[in-house]
């Protein structure tokens, strides 16, 4: 637990909600009592149904309401705040934010409101409302469970909201998932359902990965393999990645604007060294050549804007499935473990029949958490 809020405290204010990803998304769970980062608390839902996904707009209607309103210059009357205050998304928006021991106060939220900067977007806020309400929630929902093992349930509200803060998280995964969704106008529907597809596949994965079994076998563990373990599982945010995509001959960024696509493949490119970077920092982690407070510094970086936890994640995942196919991906998602072997394995075979020389994870590591 120390681990992971030290990495948040230490990463640059504009990369902390990328911290905030596979790690926190599936392993944070709100008030969070796991024994091991790594391993979700989430327990199986079997009172629920397999799929359950909806979009709550109440929020960010009640807030157009009011901006139409001030446009027009008509009295905005205290019903209408009362219908900002009372939404289910602002209701539960304050919760995590006091979950998360940050000022969030009605008042303040007013005045956010009326400010003449977020007056100038009403329109092209609107508009992007409308855009996401369009979005194709099952299709979001189908490639999230594509890459998830038989059983897995996804059960969670998605609330586009407009608030001061341009991030999006996830919140309360372990009674009543959410995700919020910061209300931004340069993103369109198409990516729109390719974020919820990511998000979704957090969501699920934590309903049944991994299994019970395993989750015991890791207690037995050393705390440094533990630490290990923990992180190996942010690479989920490249498998995600590879779900939201729908496969892995399709590119993760598809449907983004040329800038992420480029700073994409530009990191991508960095493959070979990025997992080096990696391997180093687990090496070290096993050795104890870092302390609780270090790993959070070593850690950022891995986060930022889709760093290595995205991209060493995913190219590893695709190179897995086109090499074992999709099952043989998914069990390994599911166990930790089993990821730097196989990889390995599916790099030898790449490295023989394509004349590349992609990096393998080194022996030492791979026999230390095998």
């Amino acid at each position: 637990m120390e681990q992971l809020r030290s990495a948040l405290n230490h990463a640059r204010p504009k990369d902390r909600q990328e911290c905030l990803s596979y790690s926190a998304r599936v392993f944070f769970c709100s008030a969070l009592a796991c024994s091991i980062l790594a391993l979700p608390c989430l327990a199986q839902r079997s009172n629920k149904p397999a799929v359950n996904v909806s979009i709550d707009t109440d929020e960010a209607e009640a807030v157009l309401t009011v901006l139409t309103k001030q446009r027009a210059g008509q009295i905005i009357t205290d019903e209408d705040w009362r219908r900002i205050f009372l939404s289910e998304g602002y209701v539960r928006l304050k919760k995590r934010e006091v979950a998360m021991h940050r000022s969030f106060e009605d008042q303040d939220f007013r005045t956010f409101v009326l400010s003449n900067q977020l007056l100038d977007q009403a329109e092209t806020l609107a508009e992007t409302l409308e855009r996401w309400r369009r979005a194709d929630v099952t299709r979001a929902t189908r490639l999230a469970l594509a890459y998830l093992p038989k059983g897995a349930q996804i059960n969670a509200k998605i609330y586009p909201v407009i608030k001061p803060r341009q991030n999006s998280f996830v919140f309360d995964l372990d009674t009543d998932p959410a995700i919020f969704l910061y209300l931004d106008p340069t993103v369109n529907q198409a990516k729109f359902e390719n974020t919820l597809a990511h998000e979704l596949h957090h969501v699920g994965y934590g309903t049944v990965c991994p299994a019970k079994e395993t989750k015991e076998e890791f207690k037995r563990l050393s705390k440094n393999v533990q630490t290990v373990l923990t992180y190996t599982g942010a690479f989920g945010e490249g498998f995600a990645m590879l779900a939201a995509a729908g496969g892995p001959d399709i590119h993760p960024h598809a449907v983004s604007d040329p800038k992420d696509r480029a700073r994409w493949d530009t990191n991508v490119a960095n493959f070979d060294a990025d997992l080096r970077l990696v391997e180093e920092f687990f090496l070290d982690v096993l050795a104890n050549r870092v302390s609780d407070h270090q790993i959070g510094e070593r850690v950022a970086p891995f986060y930022g804007e889709q760093g290595a936890w995205y991209t060493v994640g995913w190219r590893m995942a695709v190179l897995i499935e086109k090499t074992f196919g999709r099952r043989t991906l998914i069990k390994t998602m599911c166990d930790p473990r089993k990821l730097f072997v196989t990889y390995n394995r599916a790099a030898e075979i790449h490295n023989r029949k394509s004349g590349e020389k992609l990096a393998l994870w080194g022996r030492s590591l791979v026999e230390a958490v095998k």
